[in-house]
């Protein structure tokens, strides 16, 4: 079975109550909810929060709830923490899962087709986990880091900074939208990139990430023009 978690802090200093943040007359985090619902490889939905009205608002939407206690609630908590409060929470109440898929509310551009190509992936290669990602620019494998003793190394290599760009590897990075990862092997070992890690490569706009007022304007920008 296919546990699909979204973590919904209540805290934000960006935006205020940025997963409840209305986008296009809906709520941010309605649209993750509505992703995950549609897409054909989850089994179940849960969202994990210390928020009283985003809890609400899951119940509200047909999804399953997991009160955050402050402790890993706060800025610093990483999702590895929430990931393991939410096995923790499962293994206690007897449900059977085996796969982890990590949904973010502030990747709302993120639909259910992009969820289950990236869930076909995972299966296809037989991956311990898999990150979506989206292209950027490989120049940064021409950079140089400093040592203490203030000589200079490729951040990579010493090869690559004197190549032509376009003879570089292509480099992505994670957009934050989906992460997939099974539940035995994250207990073991609570990372992202396990051995075997795959990726599923978005477009520049499907993986817009809302972290500022700006962000959220832009997005809404893109979803009116999709309904025109």
């Amino acid at each position: 079975m296919n546990l699909a978690l979204i973590p919904a802090r209540a805290g934000s200093k960006s935006i205020k109550n940025k997963n409840l943040a209305m986008l296009c007359e809906k709520p941010l985090i309605y649209y993750t909810i509505e992703s995950a619902k549609k897409a054909q490889c989850i089994d179940k939905i849960v969202v994990s929060s210390d928020g009283d009205l985003i809890l609400e608002y899951a119940l509200s939407q047909g999804v399953e709830i997991i009160y955050r206690p402050k402790e890993i609630a706060r800025d610093s908590t990483t999702s590895d923490e929430v990931i393991l409060h939410t096995i923790n929470h499962y293994t206690k109440n007897y449900s059977d899962f085996d796969t982890i898929i990590l949904l973010q509310p502030t990747s709302p551009l993120r639909d259910s087709n992009d969820i289950d190509n990236a869930y076909r992936i995972f299966k296809e290669k037989n991956a311990n986990a898999l990150i979506s990602v989206t292209q950027t620019d490989n120049k940064i494998l021409k950079a140089f880091i400093a040592n203490t003793d203030g000589s200079l190394q490729g951040i990579h290599n010493n090869i690559y900074p004197f190549m032509p760009r376009q003879s570089l590897p292509q480099t992505y990075q994670s957009n934050g939208a989906i992460y997939i990862v099974k539940r035995d092997l994250f207990l073991e070992n609570p990372s992202f990139l396990p051995q075997n890690t795959h990726y599923y490569l978005m477009s520049e706009e499907h993986s817009i990430d809302i972290d500022t007022l700006a962000d959220l304007e832009y997005a809404n920008k893109i979803m009116q023009n999709k309904t025109l």
